[in-house]
């Protein structure tokens, strides 16, 4: 779940995204648009926010169970169903642990990647990932900085369960390092990793 609210620019507006969708449909109520994939709703426009929820003066906002029961007061009270997302951190620290060729795809590797309470499989194209590496790790379920949601996918034939993350796709400054990056070992295994 990924919350925005640049009141700045785009004025007391909370823009929550759960999900994307190839045919996003629209329905408006009070205050507020639903956006829907079918029965699903996959995001919200929430307008005069602040008088609904208590948000931080910040453009990116981490979800948290007080601001989530808000939105569902909210979404009730204009007779939506309530949402339920997981509210697990998305980016995280990941050690990789194993790094092998694709089998049917020179540039690719498949990469084992211990998050802390599980392993995942993720092909990765970088020319630097390695085994032993702390990198960033984008969950299926994360929301990249340019909008784009991680979900399960199958590469060549393998399936892929999240990202290892380069500087530039988490919006950092550029290093000049083509590829994966990597973090020092002062970071742990498991660790959230903040994105803006």
């Amino acid at each position: 779940m990924k919350l925005t609210y640049n009141y700045q620019h785009v004025g007391d507006v909370l823009l929550v995204t759960l999900k994307k969708a190839e045919n996003p449909e629209y329905e408006f109520h009070e205050g507020l648009t639903v956006i829907r994939d079918g029965d699903e709703i996959i995001g919200l426009n929430i307008f005069e926010a602040s008088k609904h929820i208590e948000l931080p003066d910040e453009v990116n906002i981490e979800a948290d169970e007080k601001i989530l029961a808000s939105i569902n007061a909210l979404l009730e009270s204009r007779g939506v169903a309530k949402i339920d997302p997981d509210l697990s951190p998305k980016f995280v620290v990941g050690k990789v642990t194993e790094k092998s060729k694709h089998p049917d795809a020179d540039k690719l590797n498949v990469c084992k990647v211990d998050v802390g309470e599980e392993e995942l499989q993720i092909v990765c194209g970088a020319p630097n990932v390695d085994s032993g590496q702390h990198v960033v790790v984008a969950k299926v379920g994360a929301i990249m900085p340019d909008g784009l949601y991680i979900k399960p996918s199958t590469l060549r034939g393998v399936d892929s369960e999240g990202m290892i993350c380069s500087r530039k796709e988490l919006n950092l400054e550029d290093d000049g390092v083509k590829g994966i990056y990597v973090l020092d070992d002062s970071y742990e295994v498991a660790q959230p990793f903040e994105v803006k």
